[in-house]
């Protein structure tokens, strides 16, 4: 969609309001319509591979909970601000629009933005949509707007509906109660076919993803992962289709979905898929999380991740390593040569990462893994260890004390050696030694003693928490990081300082893999 985006757009108004929908999911401050309209998916063709629906006229409590948003981060009339930017890109290009007089007036409740293509990285042939409350009114708008630098637009006519083409092939009409804005003529004639017959509303694979949409939400996007890797062409080799088999993941017929829901101060984004076919993983990590060192700025956590491990080798042993390792060999190879593979998996339970530091100077962070007592931490720091050399890397130390193991260091590992080292019930393996020491010492201030980590488990609900971000120490370490003079970032921070936690939960059940992501914001 990105040849739409560059375009010199037929209609500044439409594109400026689009665009403003998709990154905010709101639109003017004064009352819309609230009638609804005809569904924008019911111009979609089928099989459409990407589609963006939006409220761009929120009312009551999404309107409410939007503009608080706004004036949270700064902006006190966002409506006006919404407003001004339209005006301002169609002044851009050389024409002049008053948004309250020659757009409001038939502006409806719902935009959309989609493509029915893929191609080299892209998706192509994007089209605009929007419900109008006055067809006439935004014909008007049309005929007064549809204007080239060579002068007036095409007209033109296709099953009783009439429309204009731009210079550059940009197609404009109004039907069903929408105006409709195409990449192509060919695309718009395809929607318009599409309002007649086969639509993407009328698609199994989209009626069932977006049945999952929570209420209140204010934007909306659905992509058919599987169809738009068979439009690339893609062609998986045997060796990464046996990592997607081992890890149940079934891209060729998965679709997701994602909403954007806004609350008074909480942005919250919620995700579904179905690409972890009918074994989605599942369990709860918040435990580990919690336990995770509390000065942390990012920390994850997931649930039985010892299982997981063993299911895929299971998974890849079955089927082998093409041109490397036949089937039902990799175990027993291993086996010989000391390393025990089974063993390995079913001694770790749930495994944490964190990250901690406030430069490049003192970053560090490790992975943890749980296991059932100490002698079995031992035992498989100690496998980790035989499979490494069997591997020929290089600068490996041993540790002893408290904790045992064994460290890597290289030119490549940077300033700190790589520590992987057992302590109790618990493995780490950490980037710096002083890492390794805070990911195995249970004790001291954690995550779960963390303020701003308890609003996240509350913000989240019932779905278990499973990543944490600290927004100020997150912004410090990327202050630090960026370059003075960055532009884009200095501009960002502003808004960004706003941000008090990220927080992501996750569940699963019945085929079907959710996750849900809260943005808390201060005042």
């Amino acid at each position: 969609m990105r040849d739409l985006v560059k375009a010199r757009p037929i209609l500044p108004a439409l594109f400026a309001a689009l665009l403003a929908l998709v990154v905010a999911g709101c639109g003017s401050s004064s009352s819309g319509s609230g009638d609804g309209g005809t569904d924008p998916a019911s111009v979609a063709p089928g099989k459409s591979l990407l589609y963006v629906e939006a409220t761009i006229r929120p009312e009551g409590e999404a309107k409410a909970n939007i503009e608080a948003l706004a004036k949270d981060v700064g902006i006190d009339d966002l409506g006006g601000l919404i407003a001004s930017e339209i005006e301002k890109s169609a002044a851009e290009e050389d024409e002049e629009i008053d948004f309250e007089k020659d757009v409001e007036p038939w502006l409806g409740e719902k935009g959309a933005i989609f493509s029915p293509n893929y191609k080299e990285g892209d998706f192509e042939d994007g089209a605009f949509v929007i419900q109008v409350t006055d067809s006439g009114a935004a014909e008007e708008f049309v005929d007064e707007h549809a204007k080239s630098g060579d002068g007036p637009a095409e007209d033109g006519s296709y099953e009783g509906i009439d429309f204009k083409v731009e210079e550059d092939g940009t197609t404009v009409g109004v039907f069903d109660d929408l105006l409709v804005s195409a990449e192509t003529e060919a695309l718009f004639k395809r929607m318009v076919d599409a309002a007649n017959g086969e639509s993407l509303a009328d698609e199994d694979a989209f009626t069932e993803a977006v049945s999952h949409v929570p209420g209140g939400s204010a934007a909306d996007f659905y992509v058919d992962i599987g169809g738009t890797i068979r439009a690339s062409g893609s062609e998986f080799d045997q060796e990464t289709q046996a990592f997607f088999d081992s890890a149940g993941i079934e891209l060729r017929e998965s679709t997701a979905v994602g909403s954007l829901i806004p609350g008074s101060d909480q942005i919250e984004i919620d995700f579904s898929t179905n690409l972890s076919g009918d074994n989605p993983p599942s369990g709860d990590g918040s435990e580990l999380l919690g336990s995770l060192p509390g000065d942390s700025l990012a920390a994850f956590a997931s649930a039985e991740f010892g299982k997981r491990f063993n299911e895929a080798i299971d998974q890849i042993d079955d089927k082998g390593i093409p041109g490397e390792v036949p089937p039902h060999q990799l175990k027993k190879s291993l086996k010989q040569s000391g390393i025990d593979l089974e063993s390995i998996a079913g001694s770790i339970g749930d495994v944490g990462v964190f990250v901690e530091g406030t430069s490049e100077r003192n970053l560090g962070g490790a992975l943890v893994l749980t296991t059932d007592d100490s002698k079995q931490a031992t035992n498989t720091v100690s496998n980790i260890g035989l499979l490494l050399r069997s591997t020929g890397v290089p600068g490996i130390t041993a540790i002893k004390g408290e904790a045992s193991g064994f460290s890597i260091r290289t030119p490549e590992l940077g300033s700190q050696p790589l520590v992987v080292a057992a302590a109790g019930s618990r493995i780490a393996i950490a980037y710096g030694r002083s890492a390794a020491t805070t990911a195995l010492h249970e004790g001291g201030e954690t995550l779960s003693d963390s303020p701003a980590y308890k609003e996240a488990v509350s913000a989240l609900g019932g779905t278990p928490i499973a990543g944490f971000v600290d927004g100020p120490a997150a912004l410090k370490l990327v202050s630090a990081v960026v370059a003075p003079d960055e532009a884009g970032f200095s501009e960002a921070k502003k808004y960004l300082t706003k941000i008090d936690y990220a927080a992501l939960g996750s569940e699963a059940s019945d085929g079907l893999a959710t996750a849900k992501l809260i943005v808390g914001i201060g005042k």
